[in-house]
């Protein structure tokens, strides 16, 4: 039950953070023009910031699924999602020191769903 559950929170994050770290790193200069003008789009962050947590993002997405599908370097699942956990602390605290006060409570339930991944991989399910 345990491991299913880890499965459909991997799934589930992998697809979350694929989509936001795509957008994050090759997101193209009118897109993300058209979004500033909106108020939409983080311009607090140097491009070259952002660049890289759409990286790690997407390289977090892998180590999520990857491993535990090929069997092969499972440990990296758990560390995974710990990386995961550190990125939505840094933006919970980012929305939060900018007052963005509705952008906390999604980042919060991803950094639990993460949490919920590490702990599962790392002591209850762990992948063989």
């Amino acid at each position: 039950m345990s491991n299913t559950v880890a499965w459909v929170l991997q799934a589930l994050l992998a697809v979350g953070f694929l989509l936001h770290g795509v957008l994050y790193a090759i997101s193209p200069e009118p897109m993300v023009r058209s979004m500033r003008e909106q108020g939409r789009w983080p311009p607090a962050i140097p491009a070259w910031f952002r660049v890289f947590i759409g990286v790690a993002e997407v390289l977090a997405a892998i180590g999520l699924v990857l491993p535990g599908l090929l069997h092969q370097l499972t440990f990296l699942t758990p560390l995974a999602a710990a990386g995961l956990v550190v990125v939505m602390i840094g933006a919970a605290v980012f929305h939060l020191r900018r007052r963005e006060f509705v952008a906390v409570p999604p980042v919060a339930v991803l950094l639990v769903l993460a949490a919920v991944v590490l702990f599962l991989r790392w002591q209850v399910a762990p992948l063989s």
